[in-house]
């Protein structure tokens, strides 16, 4: 799985792949027209069933296409009730979001998992988008070569990596920023930064 990810607009559902059975967004997300909270099940989820609501679904939850569905290179361990984990794109930054199972805390660190979303990161970085895994509000980056771990992250928060060329691979430097609203519209103040050495990669 190396391919880079198309954007929202471009996605298209790949025949044949239906939820049938897999209903663990139910779970990770938030849904604000429920009120329902990320990291429990839906009051209207049968798990392992579906939707009692179907017909009658919030906007978000009838948009919703998880990269499963929409990405022809993801293979069927991907499916989100075999691999505990619900990947998206991030509709501001396309950024690749691993939203895990909290029952399943550690699942994005087994492997082959680990190593797609490492090879996930290396194809997409290079056009800016970022792999980031969530297990509920805690969320660790995937760069190329290593995992850096940022804390609780919220959805008023951007992550931006630049890498600096330089000895041994350089630098990736790391920064996390907060998005405000002023009067002018939206501005970003950065909240921390960090850098990391480039591991040399087998």
């Amino acid at each position: 799985m190396t391919a880079a990810v198309a954007g929202l607009s471009e996605a298209q559902i790949v025949p044949g792949r239906e939820c049938g059975s897999c209903t663990l967004c139910c779970k990770v997300y938030n849904v604000v027209e429920l009120g329902k909270a990320a990291g429990k099940w839906c009051s209207h989820c049968k798990p392992g069933r579906g939707c009692t609501i179907h017909d009658n679904l919030p906007d978000e939850c009838a948009a919703f296409n998880c990269l499963w569905k929409t990405m022809p290179s993801m293979s069927m361990q991907w499916k989100p009730d075999q691999s505990k984990m619900v990947l998206t794109l991030h509709p501001g930054t396309n950024n690749i979001q691993v939203v895990v199972d909290p029952g399943v805390p550690s699942a994005w660190t087994r492997q082959p998992y680990h190593g797609q979303l490492r090879l996930l990161s290396k194809s997409n970085m290079p056009k800016g988008h970022l792999v980031v895994v969530f297990v509920n509000e805690l969320a660790t980056l995937i760069l190329p070569d290593q995992d850096v771990q940022l804390g609780s992250l919220t959805r008023e928060q951007v992550v931006s990596v630049t890498h600096e060329v330089g000895p041994n691979g350089g630098v990736y430097e790391v920064k996390i920023f907060n998005r405000r609203t002023t009067a002018d519209g939206q501005t970003l103040e950065m909240a921390s930064a960090s850098r990391h050495p480039v591991r040399a990669m087998a």
